[in-house]
């Protein structure tokens, strides 16, 4: 009942429409993705409903809304109209991961350590989220609850982090939260 499309996938017009279809359910689209819409973001903001969520580093959210984070006060300025304009969640990864949706409503993940900065961290994230969106959580809800989490298994392992680390830790901070 939910998608991630975009991680390993490649740039072109087979991920596009993979990216697409996916959108019949759930969809969670990131990486190459993103990337496959750049020359034509409005092609992709024209089938975004409130169940998908964007998950653009920096770099692609700059493809997919040219200018916005520049023009922006701050980041969750520039999500919010990047959530308006493609009119589903959008999740700004970063140390201070700034997540809205179209309807305004924002949030900020600030508990991502450094170590997450390792290839493929971002992928886990995507499959968080999609994990959570298949459980029945709204698009918004698994996009903070995914970033939060994510956050947390980074911080629970610590240094020396990779990607494959980072689901290894989700029973241990599940368990902290049941414990609290």
């Amino acid at each position: 009942s939910a998608a991630v499309v975009g991680p390993g996938c490649g740039v072109g017009e087979k991920t596009k429409a993979l990216a697409l279809a996916a959108l019949a359910t759930s969809a969670v689209l990131d990486a190459d993705a993103l990337t496959s819409f750049r020359d034509d973001p409005e092609a992709l903001f024209g089938r975004l409903t409130g169940n998908a969520v964007l998950t653009p580093h920096a770099g692609e959210f700059e493809r997919l809304f040219p200018g916005v984070l520049a023009a922006s006060e701050n980041r969750i300025e520039a999500v919010r109209r990047a959530a308006e304009t493609a009119g589903c969640t959008v999740l700004l990864k970063g140390p201070d991961t700034a997540i809205a949706d179209p309807s305004g409503r924002a949030a900020v993940a600030t508990n991502a350590p450094p170590y997450l900065a390792t290839a493929g961290a971002g992928d886990v994230l995507s499959g968080m989220i999609a994990g959570l969106l298949a459980q029945g959580m709204g698009a918004f809800e698994a996009a903070c609850a995914g970033a939060w989490l994510h956050g947390e298994a980074a911080n629970a392992f610590g240094p020396g982090l990779i990607a494959e680390d980072l689901p290894e830790m989700l029973p241990q901070v599940l368990r902290k939260l049941y414990e609290g």
